[in-house]
């Protein structure tokens, strides 16, 4: 009888408490206003181009609200095509189904595709991705909050985003002391650089042979000299990351681990080739760097060896590769079972960049974001934002509904691929 009480006194405080909580009543009204259902009525895309091409989708409810989200661009052969080829199949459905939805794109995307040949696969996960982005948008404002919110509340109010910004001649002390002091003075207010080392060697102007994955000792020894030369410009208040493309064997990736200690990275990323091997748990036991790796993997599977396996110290997914929010807050999930955090690859546009800031910010154990915009050109002009875009390298988030994105008609219309209209 006593612990019957017990247990009847716990439900009853847990729904007195509940009443008082504002959470507990934020996501009640929530649950309310997720009464009035809607449906798909239309998806879309529409490519610009810069420097790369961006694949914006667009999905529209049938009370004319609407979410956009981005696809992967370049390179990005097929992905509008399979984001178009799914619309027949989204027309009708809840736009609320998130998980739902995401999970069955793939099954109909391959029947839609007839075979998961000649990079279909790769183009689905990146169509699927962008469709998953938008409906998370819409979401939010189907339900008048942010993104944010709905993936389980924010961790911080802003997200680190580091930029690609690199010295003319690492091996030139003066060339980098410019390139420091450009950096220091972008408004932007980067404090987080990523670049790689030279693929030219300084005494003959050649290109390296990109297919012999070892170093020389001079090579070694110069990729040493460059980045002590960066440190010494930039100082020790900004970070610098190595960057490689998967290009070396294990023993020259723990080399270059080892040339690249003395600066402190904040990682050396993807020295070796994309897929988990045993190489990546050595290299990563064998480092005094932490290495970073993520950014051509796709979903949990893609994952779950390098986390299991601790084959690398920082996942670095792309939302656009990896399977949008809700399937890469899954990974972090996962990854901070066992520790790793979350940091992520971007080479989009603004709207992608302001999206996966909004994802980090739901994230417990977060580095940085990566960005090729906040140079102060037409590509930070995409959006219509109420305030500066990035302010001392950091990206503030913002309370409008969703993901509180507003497209620049007249910016986007210029920079239109050819053959591409505004979607209206």
């Amino acid at each position: 009888m006593l612990k019957t009480s017990q247990n009847s006194f716990s439900r009853r405080a847990f729904l007195k408490a509940a009443a008082a909580s504002p959470s507990l009543a934020g996501y009640y009204k929530l649950a309310g206003a997720a009464t009035k259902r809607v449906k798909i009525r239309d998806v879309q895309t529409m490519v610009f181009r810069g420097q790369r091409t961006y694949v914006l989708v667009k999905i529209t409810a049938d009370d004319g609200m609407f979410g956009i989200g981005e696809a992967y661009g370049s390179p990005g052969i097929g992905v509008k095509e399979q984001v178009l080829s799914l619309k027949s199949w989204l027309v009708g459905k809840d736009p609320l189904e998130i998980d739902r939805l995401y999970t069955s794109l793939g099954e109909r995307g391959e029947s839609l595709s007839g075979s998961r040949t000649d990079g279909s696969a790769h183009s689905l996960m990146r169509a699927a991705s962008g469709i998953e982005m938008a409906l998370w948008d819409l979401a939010g404002k189907i339900l008048g909050v942010p993104t944010t919110t709905l993936l389980g509340g924010k961790f911080r109010e802003k997200v680190r985003v580091y930029d690609h910004e690199a010295p003319r001649n690492m091996l030139d002390k003066s060339s980098c002391r410019e390139w420091a002091q450009k950096v220091k003075a972008n408004p932007s207010g980067f404090t987080g650089h990523k670049f790689g080392f030279p693929h030219t060697n300084p005494d003959t102007d050649k290109a390296r042979d990109l297919s012999n994955r070892v170093l020389t000792t001079k090579e070694l020894i110069q990729i040493r000299q460059g980045f002590e030369n960066c440190r010494e410009a930039i100082g020790w208040d900004h970070d610098i990351m190595v960057h490689c493309h998967w290009e070396y064997d294990i023993r020259t990736s723990i080399q270059i681990a080892e040339a690249v200690e003395p600066i402190r990275p904040m990682w050396l990323e993807d020295p070796l080739q994309v897929e988990y091997s045993e190489s990546w748990r050595r290299l990563c036991a064998s480092a005094r760097v932490p290495i970073c790796t993520g950014e051509n993997l796709a979903r949990r599977q893609g994952f779950k060896d390098f986390i299991i396996n601790q084959g690398c110290d920082i996942l670095h997914p792309d939302l656009r590769n990896s399977g949008g929010f809700l399937e890469t807050k899954r990974i972090a999930d996962m990854a901070d079972v066992w520790g790793l955090p979350m940091a992520n690859h971007n080479t989009g546009s603004q709207v992608n960049t302001w999206a996966t800031v909004q994802w980090a910010a739901s994230i417990r154990d977060y580095m940085a974001c990566e960005t090729v915009t906040g140079k102060g050109d037409w590509m930070d002009k995409v959006l219509l934002l109420d305030g500066p875009y990035i302010k001392d390298g950091f990206i503030r988030m913002p309370e409008k509904p969703g993901l509180g994105i507003d497209l620049n008609p007249d910016v986007v219309r210029s920079h239109l691929a050819p053959g591409e209209t505004w979607w209206g």
